[in-house]
């Protein structure tokens, strides 16, 4: 965890509240998309769900703020969500929100 992010989190592991200043958003969304979840492997929206509870427990918003922000990707009908190599939408991506 870098310096940036490192003050988001609780002792125990958990995140204390979801930033509301857009960089420091950004920063913890890459963190969770590089520390929750592998590149290359789908998950269905039950597993990005759990793997975020293990963090806050507003997990629709930082599902929908993964796909948004483009660290997730997920498919058109919503039945798969895989990492995202970059920030940002990548072209052909569905910035669909959750």
């Amino acid at each position: 965890m870098n310096t940036t992010t490192a003050d988001l989190f609780a002792a125990d592991g958990r995140l204390k509240a979801i930033p509301r200043k857009p960089a420091r958003r950004a920063a913890l969304l890459d963190h969770l998309a590089a520390t929750l979840f592998e590149p290359g492997r789908s998950y269905t929206e039950r597993e990005v769900n759990e793997a975020l509870k293990t963090v806050h427990a507003d997990f629709p918003a930082l599902r929908r703020y993964l796909v948004v922000g483009g660290q997730l990707a997920r498919t058109k009908d919503g039945s798969a969500y895989h990492r995202q190599q970059r920030t940002g939408v990548p072209a052909g991506a569905t910035p669909a929100v959750a």
